[in-house]
This record gives C-alpha cells, sequence and structure tokens, in this order.
C-alpha cells in the first residue's frame, strides 16, 4: 500500500495526470498554501498539532493537499522533521516554523506569492529579509576566487563535462 506521500508525489510529479489536470493540480495547491501559511504567519510562534486529517480539516483541505504541505514545509520547522516518509492520516504532526528559515526556503523555492505575504512584515525586519534574499541566491552561484576557469577545464558545476560544453557554453 502506497504511503500519503508516495500518492501526493505520483499525483503531483508521476504519469497519473495529464498536462491540463496537473496544472489545474499545482494551481489548486498553491491557492491552499497560500492559505495556510496566511494563517501560520499570522501567529508566527504558535505550534500547531494534531493528525494529518486534523489539520487537513482545520485549513479546509483534503489529506493529499496537506501531505503535500507538510512535505513543503518539513524542512522549515524549529529542530525537528515530521515523519513525513511513514505518516498515515492518523499521524500526530506539528507544525512549529523557524522563521527565518521558512522565509529561505521560499525564496530557494522561488515562491514570491509566499515570501512576499503582508504577515512577513511583522515578523522580520525588511532589512533582514533582503539580507535573507542576498544570502539564498548567492547560495546557489558558483565562486572560484582567484582561479581563471579556461574552456577545456572540468566544468565546476562537477557535471564531468569541459566548462565550454557546460556552464560555459552560453558566455
Amino acid at each position: 500500500m502506497a504511503t500519503l506521500l508516495e500518492n501526493w508525489r505520483d499525483l503531483a510529479y508521476g504519469e497519473g495526470l495529464d498536462e491540463k489536470r496537473r496544472e489545474q493540480l499545482w494551481k489548486d495547491y498553491f491557492a491552499v498554501e497560500k492559505g495556510i501559511y496566511e494563517k501560520i504567519l499570522a501567529e508566527p510562534e504558535k505550534a500547531i498539532e494534531g493528525t494529518v486529517k486534523e489539520l487537513a480539516e482545520k485549513y479546509g483541505t483534503d489529506v493529499t493537499t496537506m501531505t503535500g504541505f507538510l512535505d513543503g514545509i518539513n524542512e522549515s520547522l524549529k529542530g525537528y522533521q515530521n515523519p513525513i516518509e511513514e505518516m498515515t492520516e492518523d499521524t500526530s504532526v506539528k507544525i512549529e516554523i523557524d522563521p527565518e528559515r521558512l522565509y529561505y526556503n521560499m525564496v530557494e523555492a522561488k515562491a514570491s506569492w509566499l515570501y512576499s505575504l503582508p504577515q512577513w512584515d511583522a515578523i522580520l525586519s525588511e532589512e533582514r529579509r533582503k539580507e535573507l534574499y542576498k544570502e539564498q541566491k548567492a547560495s546557489g552561484t558558483v565562486r572560484r576566487e582567484g582561479h581563471k576557469i579556461y574552456p577545456n577545464d572540468p566544468c565546476p558545476c562537477g557535471s564531468g563535462k569541459k566548462y565550454k560544453k557546460c556552464c560555459g557554453r552560453n558566455l
């Protein structure tokens, strides 16, 4: 029997839906996700606990969508993670966000509809959000200080290709 997470991932990323239905699934998911985050960010210090089924009911969604949400937020929690790999609808879970980690991860996911929510104004200063944004964007940039990369050198991205056939191709 497939786990909740496997069901979510098959639906969201697998071959079960045609392109139009998958596009609609993600559109609906992003609307639900935004609504849940608006509520969580209204009380960022509050820990939310319950079973997967109870949280789905609390936020007005289905268990599958809640599973996708829990999968997405799992890396942004305070010092722990929920057992998303093996959870069932009766598994007790907890959502207690680490605001800076959550903001950073939203930027990393390019989820501007989430990291630009007005609730962030009361949680992190504009200056701190800019710092986290820059920090995240810089983390994906490969920098080789003092070492020039020549066209026939191995690409620094680790692909195993020559630089000129990989990342240096469009320069």
